[in-house]
């Protein structure tokens, strides 16, 4: 299935998760409901409701609550979005300028402070224990991977490990909980609700490898923020780890100093470092590995439209170009 299918699929399902959000962004706070309305309808894909609601249909799920959930995601990973923009001092986002640089560092880290407050007013209202601890481990999580990732910045010492680390906390967890998600409120057997983590995980992992390999892709014009902007943040992703691993002694300081520094200055240089050591080859590969074990724990799951379209976009997430 192509991204096209997999969305007329749960059409109806993904016009009720806007509806629902619509609903919940609503506040007496002016301000609040034009941020909030600003990143939510700024055109991103929306690929981590589409697998809460996919999951929950691959497991024959028939209620409604599995709207809830996927806007509850929705909110928690735009949240992120707002903080990590502060933090980076990001200023364009799919094409977009980044909320905080249309109004200011202050109003975007209080409304990312909304939406987490009203996602779990949300999971309140759905009224699942299970639901709570998976959603509140998660967000722990990630908060944990901003931290790390924070300790890694200008750090030309970081390993793949822990840049792997960073990935699984910052990214992957998010998507990991959502396909769980799926799973515990359609009630399936703990083997199947554990499949459906794993491939989460695994499609999380290889969605973030594929967004750092972009953003070294000097050809790639799609991507909707700027080339280079890991590197002028001083972020040492896995395409710049790698440089380092197979650069030679005096290419390998100029990359630490690089990378120490931030900046723009010697992108040219960066870039070169990357495409002799084959770094966005290496990273894609890992990428389509992450997707192939995404779609292997699938296969605990019965054979529908929906485990297909899940499939899919594993496919979809290596393959993509924005």
């Amino acid at each position: 299935m192509d991204i096209t299918t997999i969305r007329e699929l749960i059409s109806d399902d993904m016009d009720a998760v806007d509806k629902m959000i619509i609903q919940q962004l609503k506040s007496d706070v002016v301000l609040i409901n034009r941020i909030g309305a600003y990143i939510v309808h700024s055109g991103g894909k929306r690929l981590r409701p589409m697998i809460v609601l996919l999951a929950a249909r691959a497991c024959g799920y028939v209620g409604g609550r599995h709207i809830d959930l996927a806007a509850i995601i929705e909110f928690i990973h735009t949240a992120t979005l707002l903080h990590d923009d502060v933090v980076d001092g990001s200023d364009l986002r799919r094409n977009r300028e980044t909320a905080n640089t249309v109004w200011g560092n202050e109003a975007s880290v209080l409304v990312g402070d909304f939406l987490y407050s009203r996602s779990f007013e949300m999971m309140v209202d759905v009224g699942r224990m299970p639901v709570m601890d998976i959603l509140s481990h998660a967000t722990n999580r990630i908060a944990e991977g901003e931290v790390l990732q924070l300790l890694n910045v200008h750090n030309p010492d970081t390993s793949e490990a822990e840049y792997m680390e960073v990935i699984k906390r910052k990214t992957a967890t998010l998507f990991e909980a959502g396909t769980r998600l799926g799973g515990i409120i359609s009630e399936v057997a703990e083997d199947q609700q554990q499949a459906l983590a794993d491939y989460g995980l695994h499609l999380g992992i290889a969605f973030q490898l594929v967004d750092d390999a972009l953003d070294y892709n000097a050809e790639n014009t799609e991507i909707g923020k700027n080339i280079g902007d890991d590197l002028a943040e001083g972020k040492p992703t896995l395409p710049l780890i790698q440089a380092m691993k197979c650069a030679g002694q005096e290419e390998r300081l100029r990359l630490a100093n690089i990378i120490e520094n931030g900046g723009l200055e010697e992108i040219d240089f960066v870039m070169q470092a990357i495409a002799d050591s084959d770094a966005i080859s290496y990273t894609q590969q890992l990428a389509h590995q992450q997707a192939q074990q995404a779609k292997h724990a699938l296969e605990a799951l019965p054979d529908t439209p929906y485990r297909q379209a899940l499939s899919s976009l594993a496919d979809f997430s290596v393959a993509r170009t924005n």
